[in-house]
């Protein structure tokens, strides 16, 4: 007989899918940022602070290198919404919609491994790892029912603050749980993004491999439909 406290959890909200994939999300904005042009891939409010900088000073080639990535992580979005609903219309294939998005993803980010280090060919590794980061961070939005990013910090920095004041006040210990499930994936994205600065150097344009091993143990992990854990959810 279950524990009253244990609980049912679908796979791709379980707390080591949004460790992983936030440990690859570091990885990736600092590959980007080190080994690419200093572009973040992910944080594209970055991207978009810089746009508005060279736009006021007139430099147009600039406002491009920026303005590249966000089309391209909107672009992501499309069509991670365009996958969604489409499995959702057509359940019972043999992959969930989110592993389709895992594929795409596995698939991008091995092309950019091949792309040399040069100005054109860095604007194109940076717009297909933005593109890669908005299907990862509209795809996986939840851990533990709770709403999370595994490619930016700010809003998980927030929520898991939040929370902690939150218990604080009431003492309930399931806040305490969720506030460190969020501390839990800013320090893997810390992590990832440590690892990212290690090997970029030695490595080259092919430590983006890394991160495709880490994605390749989550799709590994979501052929399970769901996760049995105990603690709150």
């Amino acid at each position: 007989m279950k524990n009253k406290q244990q609980a049912v959890v679908q796979s791709s909200e379980a707390l080591r899918v949004g460790l992983l994939l936030a440990l690859a999300g570091g990885f990736l904005d600092a590959y980007t940022y080190l080994g690419r042009g200093h572009v973040f891939a992910n944080a594209q409010t970055g991207n978009i602070v810089m746009l508005g900088v060279d736009v006021a000073r007139g430099d147009w080639a600039g406002a491009g290198h920026y303005l590249l990535p966000i089309l391209a992580f909107v672009a992501g979005v499309l069509l991670a919404e365009w996958i969604r609903a489409r499995g959702k219309a057509r359940p019972g294939g043999r992959l969930h919609w989110r592993q389709w998005v895992l594929l795409i993803e596995l698939a991008v980010l091995a092309a950019v491994g091949f792309l040399p280090a040069a100005e054109g060919w860095n604007d194109l590794a940076n717009v297909c790892v933005s593109f890669v980061c908005s299907l990862q961070v509209e795809s996986f939005r939840r851990v533990h029912g709770r709403a999370y990013a595994t490619t930016m910090c700010t809003g998980n920095l927030r929520s898991g603050t939040e929370l902690l004041v939150q218990y604080r006040r009431a003492g309930d210990k399931t806040l305490l749980a969720h506030m460190f499930n969020y501390y839990g994936v800013i320090l893997a994205f810390v992590v990832g993004a440590g690892i990212s600065a290690l090997v970029c150097e030695p490595l080259g344009t092919g430590a983006i491999w890394l991160a495709c091993l880490v994605l390749a143990v989550v799709l590994g992990m979501l052929f399970s439909s769901e996760w049995e854990t105990s603690g709150p959810v």
